[in-house]
Parts: C-alpha cells; structure tokens; sequence
C-alpha cells in the first residue's frame, strides 16, 4: 500500500489546517503553501477566499463535491442558520462519528473501517460512510473485527488523541461503540471552517 502522507502534506499545507496527525509537524514546521512559491505575496480574490473555506470543509470530512453539494442542498432546507446546519449535517455522517468516538485515528481511516464492513449501526451492517446517524443510533465494531489490531489499539485509548469526547456522543472504547445522544451544536463539532463563506460560495 503506498504511502500517502506526503500528498496529505501538501493539501495540508496548502489549505492552512493539518488534516492528519502526522501532518501536524510537518504543517508547523513549514506553516505555508506547497512549492517554489509558496511563502510568496498572494493577492486573494473574494471567490477564491470562499472556495478556499470550502475546499477546506470538504478536506476535514473528505467527500467528494457532490456530496457536499448535496449536504448544502440539504441545509437550506434546515431550520436556523444554513451554514451551523450545513457542518451538523456533515458531522452526523458515520465516518465522521466513528472518527470522533476515537475508534479510528483520521477521517480516512474511519472510511475505511466502514467501507469494509466492520461497523454495525443498531445491529445492521452499515458499509457507506455517508449513512447519517440519528439520535439514539447505536454504533458499534461488529463482533467478527474486534480482534484486528486497528480495533485492539482504539479499545486501549490509542487513536483518543486530546482526551475530550465531543459532548454529543457516548463512548465505550472498551466495547468498541458509541451512541449519538442528540444533533450536535456547530460550537462543540471540532472542525476548523468559517462556514458562512461556504454558504457564499455556493449561494453566489
């Protein structure tokens, strides 16, 4: 399997935010955009600072511009603000959550998991990442995965890296699940977006 932290690097670098954990000292060590150019003077244009946001949205939950558009598409619809209903509704995918509870160590990771079969969401094989987990919905590994090594090392803690579950999710690391108690809050959903100029961008 080929290593794909450099290009996670680079599109860490180039978007301003580390989108793994080993991307992390790379990105602080050189705090600026990829190539020759780089550390260079740019001028930004207002379309270009909204599609930055948005590029940066989709990177921290790494879906395709389809599935953004229609996530959007779906937050219109929404009561309150589009753009707090807008990250609310990308947090509630499985992958996302899965990612959260500390059973996987990045975004991609959990896609993985979950394209592979090896969660369960109240008892049925859920396999498509974008499933949207409900209140009350019971997330769980299935029984037949528990004992792969990705699992062993989230059922000790090792993928829980600050220590902070986010407020919406009940874990049990040790039974390798979780529960989503309610929607979550924009403020308590640990995404670094300014998600007014995604509404921008697509409401231009």
């Amino acid at each position: 399997m080929p290593n794909q932290s450099r290009p996670k690097v680079k599109k860490s670098r180039a978007l301003g935010i580390a989108l793994t954990p080993k991307a992390v000292k790379y990105f602080e060590a050189r705090p600026y955009p990829p190539g020759e150019h780089g550390r260079g003077r740019k001028q930004n244009s207002d379309y270009k600072v909204r599609l930055l946001e948005k590029q940066r949205l989709r990177a921290q939950y790494d879906i395709s511009e389809r599935q953004m558009a229609r996530a959007y598409d779906r937050a219109k619809k929404a009561e309150g603000k589009t753009g707090e209903a807008l990250v609310v509704e990308l947090e509630r995918r499985l992958d996302a959550l899965v990612l959260r509870s500390g059973i996987a160590k990045t975004i991609y990771q959990a896609r993985q998991m979950v394209v592979h079969g090896h969660i369960e969401v109240d008892g049925h094989k859920v396999d498509k990442p974008s499933f949207r987990v409900r209140p009350d919905n019971i997330v769980m590994v299935r029984e037949r995965s528990r004992d792969k090594y990705p699992f062993q090392v989230a059922r000790e803690g090792g993928y829980d890296t600050d220590g902070e579950t986010p407020r919406y999710l009940q874990v049990n690391l040790k039974a390798l699940a979780f529960r989503l108690d309610r929607d979550p809050n924009r403020k308590e959903i640990p995404v670094i977006c300014d998600e007014q100029l995604v509404v921008e961008y697509y409401a231009r």
